[in-house]
Parts: structure tokens; C-alpha cells; sequence
């Protein structure tokens, strides 16, 4: 077994063993809480940029399969467990997470201390690191950590966009097994699979980082789904006619994402328009909010949220370091979520500009449902007449 090499910006090094490809790796370093759901991790875009830890401390008992990526490939800087299994299990297993891995050339490290890092991450908030399997001298990693950019004013939507516009093809399969999820029933459920509905809306989804899992429930809703670049300009959108717009999830700073919000400024009150993670910071800013860094972010699949419009606390799924400041909200903007561990703006609704938005992630595939109903109401705001 070959060592790995962790080092903070604050110093502090942390050792063990290394997982994946060879190689030196500089990025935020962040956690997430998650127990399942590490294929799903892996994959989503919102990562890029970052080191991710995982709490759970068994990581890759069930092995990788490609139906349960959130994207073509991994995203994120780098991955830190405490237990990387040797070993998977699972019937649609394609090969072990050591070796997607090192097929993805993402550098991970195991074999360390993970509780004591979150914890040192939780106390002092998530800040640079340089995670490597190539050098082991701290003195010569550190420097490097100092010098990665800062999360702040990053704009990193534009590395994981698409590069031109496309419609979504449907995986029936993949659609039925989360059109099973969403209904309660389990895996192996003997009941047979509904026809895929004809398209009846248009929805034109902006990708600042768009997961799959997104796609194949607006799919399943009866939806036809073009995915657009996250430079489309307003006009170009308007131009493609949909009945609906959708704003993805993303990494960086919202803030940062200037062309985005100026979209969003022309497209308020055109069209109903739901917006998700990333997606609901821009539509806060282009709503004249404010958006601010968290210390340690949210991410993970165990975080409950009051959903003031059913009176019912939901356990939902998050992934995002940036929140919008409540008291910058202009007066027309109903609050409709809260997270209750620190009372985070989770939701928000603007009936008068036809607007859904969510802080959180409804559609997670290695998480929660219980938000679900949400891509029901966007639907509900597509059928109204405008």
C-alpha cells in the first residue's frame, strides 16, 4: 500500500493510505454526510473544485455501476474516505470504486482519520488543501494549498456546462426505477412499469452542472427537455418557445456567475421558471437578494427543512456551500423552507412571477424523496395559463 498526503492551509497534515490514480491534487476541501449515494457523489458537477470527505466510514462496499452516475464522469478535485472497501457486492456492480477511480484519474486517500478532520472542518470551516500521492513532504504541499483560489468570487460553472445545446434521450429504465422511488414502491416490486408519457411540456434546462436524476424526473413527468449552455442568453431561450425553464444545480460562487443572473433578470415573469441548488441562488440574486458563504456548507443527505406551505419538516438531500441572505429578499418573495439546523433559506416561491425555486436537492437518487411534489408543482405552474 502506497501513503498519501493531505495537507490543510491551516497546516495541519493528515496521512494515509492512497486510493485511486497517482497524482497532486489542490482544491477546497469540504465534507459530506451522506451514508449511501458515493456513485452519485462522485459524479455531480456541483463538486468540481473540491476535495470531498466522506464521513460514512465504509466507502465502496457496493462497487460502481454506470446507472447510478449523476454524469458522464467524476468532477470533483479529490476523495478522502475512511475505509475504502477492497471488496463489492452488489448485483449491477461493474468494478470496484479503486478502479473508477483510477480509470477517472481522481486521486483519493484512505486509511485516515476522517472523524477528526470533519471535526477540525466543522470548528474552523472548510478552507485549501493539496492532496497527494506523489509527495509526502508537508513542507512542499503546504505553500501549494495557500495558493489555490479561494472559493469566493470563483465562477466555476463555465468548466462544467455543456458546450452547445441538446435534448434529453429518455432512459426508460432509469426512469422507471426512480418512478418506483417516487411512488414508495421497492426495488424488485413485481407491479409493471407504466408507459413513459407523451411529452406535454417543453422545459428548457439551463446546466451550470445538471445531474441526471433531474432529467429523467422531468422525463417522467411528461416532459420534452432541451438543455441549453449556462451563457444562452434570454432571448435565445424565449426563442426555443418552451413552456417552462429550468436553472440546474452548479458549483462555485453565485455571485460570480454574472452572465446567469443577467438571464434571469430578462426572464423573470416570461415563463414559469423552477430553479434548483445553484439554480435557486441565481434566481435569488436576479430577484435583487443577496448570497453569502457558509462556514462549513451543507452537504449531505440528512438535513431537515420546515416546508412552511404543508407545515411538515421534510429530510432532504443538499449540496452547497452559498446560501441567500433572507433579510435581503425584496417583500414580494415568499420564504416557503428553512433549514432547521441553522435556518438557511431552503425554498422560496414568487406566485405574481410564476417562480419555484429550492436551496436543496428534491431529486436526489442517493438521498431522500420527500420533497418530490416540487417537480409536481413546477409541472402545476406549466399547466396553469399564463
Amino acid at each position: 500500500m502506497n501513503p498519501a498526503l493531505l495537507v490543510l492551509e491551516d497546516g495541519t497534515q493528515w496521512r494515509g493510505v492512497a486510493l485511486g490514480a497517482q497524482g497532486t491534487r489542490a482544491a477546497e476541501v469540504v465534507f459530506n454526510t451522506s451514508l449511501t449515494g458515493y456513485e452519485e457523489v462522485l459524479t455531480d458537477p456541483s463538486y468540481y473544485g473540491q476535495i470531498v470527505v466522506m464521513t460514512a466510514a465504509h466507502i465502496g462496499n457496493t462497487g460502481i455501476n454506470r446507472a447510478d452516475m449523476e454524469s458522464a464522469r467524476v468532477w470533483l478535485s479529490g476523495f478522502v474516505v475512511r475505509d475504502a472497501s477492497p471488496l463489492y457486492s452488489n448485483w449491477r456492480a461493474e468494478q470496484s470504486l479503486d478502479e473508477f477511480l483510477r480509470e477517472q484519474n481522481t486521486v483519493g486517500i484512505s486509511e485516515l482519520d476522517t472523524r477528526g478532520l470533519v471535526r477540525h472542518l466543522r470548528s474552523r470551516g472548510v478552507m485549501r488543501g493539496v492532496l497527494s500521492s506523489e509527495i509526502l513532504d508537508a513542507e512542499k504541499l503546504h505553500p501549494r494549498a495557500l495558493d489555490t483560489p479561494d472559493m469566493n468570487g470563483a465562477d466555476l460553472v463555465q468548466y462544467v456546462t455543456c458546450a452547445e445545446p441538446y435534448h434529453w434521450e429518455e432512459n426508460v429504465d432509469a426512469v422507471w426505477y426512480e418512478y418506483a422511488g417516487d411512488r414508495g414502491q421497492g426495488i424488485g416490486n413485481s407491479s409493471p412499469r407504466p408507459p413513459t408519457p407523451s411529452p406535454r411540456f417543453h422545459v428548457v434546462a439551463y446546466d451550470y452542472g445538471i445531474k441526471h436524476n433531474i432529467l429523467r424526473l422531468l422525463t417522467a413527468r411528461g416532459c420534452r427537455v432541451t438543455i441549453v449552455p449556462a451563457h444562452f442568453s434570454a432571448a435565445e431561450v424565449l426563442a426555443l418557445n418552451p413552456d417552462g425553464i429550468f436553472l440546474s444545480n452548479g458549483p462555485g460562487d453565485p455571485a460570480a456567475v454574472t452572465y446567469a443572473i443577467e438571464n434571469m433578470r430578462a426572464l423573470l415573469g416570461r415563463k414559469p421558471i423552477f430553479g434548483i441548488c445553484l439554480g435557486h441562488q441565481i434566481l435569488g440574486l436576479a430577484l435583487g437578494a443577496e448570497t453569502y458563504k457558509l462556514k462549513f456548507g451543507h452537504r449531505g443527505t440528512n438535513q431537515p427543512v420546515k416546508n412552511f406551505v404543508t407545515n411538515q419538516v421534510e429530510i432532504s438531500t443538499h449540496n452547497h456551500g452559498f446560501a441567500v441572505r433572507a433579510s435581503s429578499l425584496p417583500s414580494n418573495v415568499q420564504i416557503t423552507h428553512l433549514n432547521l439546523n441553522d435556518d438557511c433559506v431552503e425554498g422560496l416561491r414568487v406566485p405574481d412571477l410564476r417562480i419555484l425555486a429550492a436551496q436543496f436537492h428534491p431529486e436526489s437518487a442517493g438521498g431522500t424523496h420527500d420533497a418530490l411534489g416540487l417537480f409536481d408543482e413546477f409541472i402545476q405552474m406549466m399547466q396553469a395559463p399564463s
